[in-house]
């Protein structure tokens, strides 16, 4: 395909390259809006485990719904804190690497739990459009799969971080 040059990125003939160049950042993006759906999730759940009462007592006070809730919470604060590590070495330009992987490896991962934590929090209401959390599971779901899938993510950080031979 013919591109004007000022339309060009990076050096010709080396595009490919150009798409390597963002795999990290997108890691990074993908990390950081899973750790948002999680939040938004753990924010709906907990208001309503706060306001719904059963026999006079908010549910939120019964262990068996506050503690996955707080496991889910803890899960989503570290996904946000090596999110914010990968971006940290991505903007001062160190190699970011391991750091985007695992990111968004358990970025996705904790996002997911949250959103399955909260949807069953809610109980029926969790499936409801007035609470909107099934309404974001496809697109969480998906943060498992894309931009790049668990699988890769294992085999780069068994190869490249653990020093373990090519697996694929």
């Amino acid at each position: 395909m013919e591109i004007p040059e000022d339309r060009l990125l990076g050096a010709q003939g080396n595009g490919f390259a150009q798409v390597f160049a963002g795999l990290n950042p997108e890691r990074i993006v993908v990390a950081y809006m899973a750790v948002g759906f999680g939040h938004y999730a753990l924010d709906i759940a907990s208001s309503y485990a706060r306001d719904r009462k059963v026999w006079g007592v908010p549910i939120g006070a019964h262990q068996g719904i506050a503690h996955p809730m707080a496991i889910a919470k803890i899960n989503v604060e570290l996904a946000e804190l090596i999110s914010s590590k990968a971006a940290w070495l991505f903007d001062n330009g160190y190699d970011a690497s391991e750091s985007a992987n695992i990111a968004k490896f358990q970025g996705a991962d904790a996002a997911l739990a949250a959103l399955d934590q909260s949807i069953q929090t809610l109980g029926g209401n969790g499936m409801s459009s007035e609470f909107g959390l099934a309404d974001f599971w496809g697109v969480v779901r998906l943060y498992k799969t894309a931009p790049i899938s668990r699988e890769m993510i294992l085999n780069f950080i068994s190869q490249h971080s653990l020093g373990l031979p090519r697996s694929y």
